[in-house]
Formats: C-alpha cells, structure tokens, sequence
C-alpha cells in the first residue's frame, strides 16, 4: 500500500529510509514545539494562550504535513516560522499599544492577516501563478539558495540554537561568546554559571558532528539519525556524571493531557476580523504583504534549496510537482490561522530529512505524525539537547554549501547575485530578503550591461516589489 500512496521504489528510496529521514526531520525541528509558544507569548509558559498555541503548533505543521505528504508526495516538513513568529508577536503587541486590546485580542484580529495571506496564496498555486513566479528566478539565484541556505543552517547551529541563561544574564550562545571570547578565563567570568553547560554543549555538539561524518563517510544508512541519538545518550551521560544535573527533570510533575479547553477558549476558529479592520485598511494591506513576501520567497528558497540537496530539480533547476508543494504549504497557513498560529512554512530543517534519503512523501507523514504524538508526549522533545541539533543542522548545511559547484563562477550575473544570499541570508535569517536582494543584483547588472532584454518581465516585477518592500515607509 506505501508503495502505492508514496512510489518510494521508483523515487529510489525505501520504506526504512523514509522513516528514519522523518524520524530525522522531526529531531533537527522539534525544538519548535515548545518554543514558537514562548516567542508567541513572551514566554508566558502554562497560560491559557501558551497552551492553545501550543496545541496549534503540534496540529496546524502536522496538516499541512498531510498534504505534503498524500498530494503533493514530496519529503518537507512544515512548522511556524522562525522570525515570523517574532515579527508576528511585534505586531500584535503593537496593534494592542495602538487600538487599547488586550493582547489575546489584538493576537486574534493578527490572526486575520495570516489567514488572508494562506487563502491569496492558495489561490496563486492553484492557479500556478507561484510557478510562474519561481519560474521568473534567473537559474544563477536559483543554484545559489541552496548555499545560502546551507550557512543558515550553519548559523543556526553555531550561532543561536544553544542559548544559555546564567545570574550574569543571557543567552549566551557557542560562537559568539564562547568562541568569540577572547581567553576561557573571558568566557567563565562573562557567563557565570552556565560556562560549564557552555562547554558541554560545546563538545556534543562537535563529537555528534563528528560521528555523523565518519558514519556518512563509512556509508552506514540513517548516519544522521544514529549520530543523534548517540550524541543525546553521551550528553545525557555528562550532564548526569560531570555536571551533576538530572537531564530528564524536564520530565518532573508535567502534564501529559492536552489543554484542549485552552485551545478551544483563545485561539481555535478565533479570528477577529472586527478588531483587525480597527488597524485600518493601509496598515492591513501593508502587514499582509509585508508577511506574504518574506513567506512566499522563504519557502521557494527552502524547498528549492532541499530539492537541490536531494537532486530533485531538473537540468533548469526545476522541481517537478512544484504547485502541489506549494499548495500543501499554502493548506498548512490556513491551518495555522484557523488553529491559532502565525505563518505556517516549509521548514529549512527538511534539508536534514532529504540529506537522510527522504525522497517522498512517506518523510513527511512521519514527522507529521510526530508532531500529533506530542500533543500527549510534549516533554520527550524536550529531552533533545540543543547541541544535538546543532550537530545536525551544521552537517547539512555543509553538504548545501558543496552545491557551489554548480555555479558558473565566471559568469557575473550568475556570481554577485550568489555572493550577495551568501551573506543576506545568514546575516538576515530571511531568505525571502535574500533572494530580493539577489533579484535586484540580477536586473540591475543585466539592465546595465546592455542586456536588458534577457530579463523576464515577471524578474523585473518581483524585483520592483522588493523595492518598494526595502524602501517604502509607509505611516
């Protein structure tokens, strides 16, 4: 029956492999699931609306996750986006300061924007007008996503994704202010208390780095997840033997039944289009095509960016079943809006699952069941060491990073535009930005050197929108 639902022989992959890629998906990202509610609310753990945003993030990634997987057939997971759910938060505490709500209120009438947003989008991949759109990117931008995408990846696993608190503040994280210290004298007395975590984390994460290149080396299948889950039991070892901490106190009086009530009372079916047309229709428009820009060109970055890791996009660089993907993606914003959540993406950690061998669908219908599991099992991902996922998040964005090769280095059209995401979308963390800027780069140079009818006209329109994004203040 799988064989006939995914096509997993003639993807060339297998049942345990698709497993074990959605198994490792679901590993590099779960980290999402406790935090997105914590960005959502400034870390108001246990409140009503923790709660219902909580359970939005296990449901709304796992439906969209559905459609990847049974329409679309293609391995990428779904999740809140990181960095819009900041820039959602900002915005509803600012239409609060504004019109006088109560943040639940004013989170509400924000949830309108999302769910505007998914509905236009769904439109555009229906009628494959994002097609169209992907298809107006110059090959050059489109061979460089993958690179750029893969120092993301790297950023995050180095740069942010270990955050550690102490009496002298925080976060502190690996690169900055363990590596960036001048001695380790420098960087004891600037953390305090959480350098001997700093150094824990430290290790793990470059000795599961390791293992999962001399497993990927020695050609063992599931390298990535075996290195995990061996850096999980060594971290978990240490943190016990040498720090004398319990690593599994997480675990301590949690509840293991989901705050269904919650849910139903703050964010389910809860859109207040009453208090959104309070922000006027200016600051509307401009907040929904402020998130629909940076959501659209996030996830064309990332899904072609993890097709190409996968060799899933043709001689053009093309993806075949572009508009199913697109349409689960889109599906998966609407869920989120309707459930409770900001701007539901494909997540740039599917990378991690493709680098696994995931090839269909099968990927993504296990992490997204995963993710309706920890409605019930939440606590267990906590379980997962940040430096873990560092690991794995650092390992896959060397291997994007390889597809450089593909570039024509001689070509400047194809070379500034490149250079330029290389830099933006680690800098940044937004690759929908990035790709603007790269856009821009492309239409200028072309335009300038004479070559201005080689441009797409549709190169030039999304370029002009950019510029208005960058540069138009609007209020």
């Amino acid at each position: 029956m799988l064989e006939r639902v995914f096509k997993i022989k003639e993807k060339g992959s297998t049942v345990r492999t698709e497993i074990v890629a959605g198994l490792t998906t679901f590993m590099t990202m779960a980290y999402i699931i406790a935090l997105n509610p914590n960005m959502l609310t400034g870390f108001d753990t246990g409140s009503p609306l923790w709660n219902g945003i909580f359970l939005s993030t296990c449901i709304a990634p796992a439906i969209g996750m559905l459609f990847m997987a049974f329409y679309a057939n293609k391995p990428f997971a779904l999740g809140p986006g990181m960095g819009l759910n900041a820039f959602f938060a900002s915005v509803a505490t600012s239409v609060m300061a504004i019109t006088g709500l109560t943040y639940l209120e004013s989170y509400q009438a924000c949830l309108c924007i999302i769910f505007i947003e998914g509905v236009v989008f769904l439109i555009l991949s229906i009628f494959n007008i994002r097609d169209k759109i992907i298809d107006a990117i110059p090959l050059g931008i489109r061979l460089g996503i993958s690179p750029g995408v893969g120092l993301l990846l790297m950023n995050i696993g180095f740069g942010s994704n270990a955050g550690l608190y102490s009496e002298n503040g925080g976060p502190f994280y690996m690169m900055r202010d363990f590596f960036g210290s001048l001695t380790p004298n420098f960087a004891r007395d600037s953390m305090g208390s959480a350098y001997p975590n700093m150094v824990l984390n430290v290790s793990i994460a470059f000795i599961c780095l390791f293992i999962i290149v001399v497993l990927s080396i020695k050609g063992i299948k599931g390298a990535m997840l075996l290195g995990m889950l061996a850096g999980c039991i060594l971290y978990w070892i240490c943190d016990f033997a040498i720090l004398g901490q319990n690593p599994f106190a997480v675990l301590n009086g949690v509840s293991w039944v989901p705050a269904f009530g919650d849910w139903a009372s703050t964010t389910l079916f809860k859109l207040n289009f009453a208090n959104f047309l309070d922000m006027g229709i200016i600051t509307a428009l401009t907040l929904i095509l402020s998130f629909g820009i940076i959501d659209m060109f996030d996830t064309i970055g990332t899904v072609i960016g993890a097709a190409s890791l996968g060799g899933m996009l043709d001689k053009d660089g093309n993806m075949p079943g572009m508009k199913e993907t697109l349409t689960s993606d889109a599906i998966a914003t609407i869920a989120g809006a309707l459930t409770g959540n900001c701007t539901i993406t494909t997540f740039v950690e599917s990378s991690a699952g493709v680098q696994a061998g995931g090839r269909t669908g099968l990927t993504a219908l296990v992490c997204g069941i995963l993710f309706l599991a920890c409605m019930f099992i939440a606590p267990v991902a906590a379980l997962i060491p940040a430096a873990v996922t560092s690991a794995a998040l650092v390992y896959v964005g060397i291997l994007m990073v390889s597809a450089l090769r593909n570039l024509d280095l001689t070509d400047m059209t194809q070379l500034v535009p490149a250079a330029l995401m290389l830099i933006t979308i680690p800098i940044s963390s937004s690759i929908g930005n990035a790709i603007g800027i790269a856009m821009i780069s492309f239409t200028v140079i072309k335009v300038f050197s004479g070559k201005a009818k080689e441009v797409h006209w549709l190169t030039y329109l999304v370029s002009l929108i950019f510029l208005v994004k960058f540069f138009l203040i609007v209020g």
